[in-house]
């Protein structure tokens, strides 16, 4: 399976709490797909839900960003992940993903993305999610890119860089 994808890290687990979350810029050039996920732990008292944002730039320097709208999510959120199965469609709004009543539940936030949702007219090539600043309390989280249907597929020592 591997070498039909690319596997980029956004940013390591940290404390959501510590600051925003900005993660690496992606480049979708060699790919078609993206899988954006990110994976946290519940935190032991709050209200403040993380929030997934996404932007689009011409490279990864994140030149000319803006806002790139999710049209397609799915989550599972619960006190208990391992007794959920099956993911939930998530709630956009426009370039946001948030679950209510997240905080203090653990969660796996899945954001798809294609190459062809980015505006390509005018050279947006790169993706980028963050997640801001929970507030006081920790929450842990990290931030996973799922890169697939590579332009030319190889093996996993081959494939082409997201990065760059």
């Amino acid at each position: 399976m591997l070498d039909q994808l690319q596997i980029a890290a956004g940013f390591v687990p940290v404390d959501l709490s510590a600051g925003a979350n900005n993660s690496d810029w992606v480049n979708l050039k060699a790919y078609a797909r993206l899988l954006i996920l990110f994976f946290k732990s519940a935190a032991a008292s709050g209200t403040e839900d993380p929030t997934v944002t996404v932007l689009q730039a011409t490279d990864v320097a994140g030149t000319g960003s803006k806002a790139l709208n999710i049209s397609r999510a799915w989550t599972k959120t619960d006190a208990d992940l391992t007794t959920i199965g099956q993911f939930t469609a998530g709630s956009p709004s426009t370039n946001t993903l948030t679950v209510a009543s997240s905080a203090q539940q653990a969660a796996i936030w899945a954001i798809e993305v294609g190459a062809a949702d980015l505006d390509r007219v005018n050279g947006f090539t790169c993706v980028r999610a963050n997640v801001a600043d929970v507030g006081t309390v920790a929450q842990l989280g990290c931030l996973l890119y799922i890169l697939g249907e590579a332009r030319q597929s190889d093996t996993p020592v081959l494939n082409a860089s997201a990065l760059a």
